[in-house]
């Protein structure tokens, strides 16, 4: 059973933060790579950050970089993902999702997953 729950979404002005969090467990918590992706309306999906549990790196969207972070705790069972300076374009559903088998990094950051939330919208508006 794999499953990821995601929390902390909701309506921000622009230049505001929000912190989302996502707590894997099951058959998610065994994963090769766990983050973030991103869906708006209209919208191919797109890939925010994610860690690969190997090394515990890092990597962003260029669109976030610089503005998110992510990370998780000792345990590997919860990731975070902190969003600050956010901006109207911003405005989407976001995901947390592992991948378990294998792909590369590539692909997560296409917002290619095996397993994923329900989701938790993020708006941004004034």
């Amino acid at each position: 059973q794999v499953q990821l729950v995601e929390s902390g979404g909701g309506v921000v002005q622009p230049g505001g933060s929000l912190r989302l969090s996502c707590a894997a467990s099951g058959l998610a918590s065994d994963y090769k790579i766990i983050g973030w992706f991103r869906q708006a309306p209209g919208k191919e999906r797109e890939g925010v950050a994610c860690i690969v549990d190997a090394d515990g790196s890092a990597y962003y969207s260029p669109s976030v970089r610089g503005r998110f972070t992510i990370s998780r705790n000792n345990t590997k069972n919860m990731v975070t993902l902190q969003m600050d300076t956010l901006q109207p374009e911003d405005t989407a559903a976001y995901y947390c999702a592992v991948e378990v088998s294998g792909r590369p990094i590539v692909a997560a950051m296409h917002g290619k997953y095996d397993h994923w939330g329900q989701g938790t919208q993020v708006t941004v508006d004034t």
